[in-house]
């Protein structure tokens, strides 16, 4: 540890990669050993079920520049992500995922940027090897869905791994509500904000633990977190059902009084009921939604609870 170097903390989450930690280790200390900095690695276990925070503390004993976080259960990726983000001491810090899909070899670039000025260096994907069309389907969708939707300018194709400067940090440390979206948090604290390109690279060993749901929960925190407009879907589709019974009324009412036709059979009322009352749980579904997440927010509860960690020589 040098007095005259600054400090990059290197953050990485991680649930049940243990085939994976000495692979990440390696590659992080090779891509930063030119680097004009003091390296700190906070690794964070999402309370796996394998061996993980075992090789964590392995790595630890040989070398004190390494924080080993042991969460008391699984939290969820962003939440470990957040307690990781806490106990950073850094002038920067770098998120990224312990699998290598997101190469560590691209940290000096990132670095080079804060250099530059950068208060947030943002790592594109252009390119995704190794996951499933549906899943690149999927994401391109929803990235540009979010992207139209959201109250701030969520970029498009852009995960959790970047650069932050301490400054950046702060501010969003002090966010610390319940259902946590990082992307979008990292874009709403604002400061001088850069991308760079990269191509994604499949996973070094394993597979992935974000099965759909967990997938479509984290799409669903994204939208609802940075976006009222569902509920703005909710009261259009209503007005236009309004509108849609009023005149289907109508027309009957015309018909029977002044044509003497029939009012239309059994059938066709059901189908309106169907409809109309489909509609009318959907909006009730997403109002629920919001008022879930007012509740959890006023439980008060903390983001996550610590069982064990072993801090780095630079914890302050």
């Amino acid at each position: 540890m040098s007095k005259n170097k600054k400090l990059l903390s290197i953050v990485a989450p991680a649930y049940n990669e243990a085939e994976n930690i000495d692979e990440f280790y390696s590659r992080i200390l090779e891509s930063t050993k030119d680097l004009n900095l003091d390296i700190e690695i906070i690794y964070v276990n999402d309370g796996s079920l394998d061996k993980t925070i075992d090789v964590i503390y392995k790595q630890k004993e040989n070398n004190n520049h390494i924080t080993a976080i042991d969460l008391s259960r699984n939290f969820g990726k962003e939440i470990a992500l957040t307690a990781g983000l806490d106990y950073s001491s850094g002038d920067a810090v770098v998120v990224i995922d312990t699998d290598l899909q997101d190469p560590p070899e691209l940290i000096p670039k990132l670095v080079e940027n804060w250099n530059d000025g950068y208060d947030v260096v943002n790592a594109k994907r252009i390119k995704r090897e190794g996951e499933s069309s549906l899943k690149k389907i999927t994401s391109y969708i929803y990235y540009r869905v979010l992207f139209r939707l959201s109250d701030i300018s969520i970029p498009k194709d852009i995960g959790d791994f970047r650069l932050l400067d301490r400054k950046a940090l702060d501010a969003l440390l002090k966010l610390r509500e319940k259902h946590r979206y990082m992307k979008g948090l990292f874009v709403w604290v604002g400061f001088k904000q850069k991308e760079i390109e990269y191509e994604r690279e499949a996973r070094f060993k394993g597979k992935t633990k974000l099965n759909l749901l967990s997938l479509f929960n984290l799409a669903f925190d994204g939208l609802t977190s940075f976006s009222i407009m569902p509920l703005r879907l909710a009261s259009i589709i209503g007005f236009l059902s309004a509108v849609t019974g009023f005149l289907y009324g109508a027309t009957i009412v015309i018909k029977t009084i002044f044509f003497h036709e029939p009012v239309a059979g059994f059938t066709s009322l059901v189908v309106l009921i169907t409809f109309f009352g489909g509609i009318q749980l959907l909006s009730i579904g997403i109002i629920g939604e919001y008022i879930g997440r007012i509740f959890n927010e006023t439980k008060n509860r903390p983001l996550y609870i610590v069982k064990n960690i072993k801090h780095s020589i630079f914890f302050k």
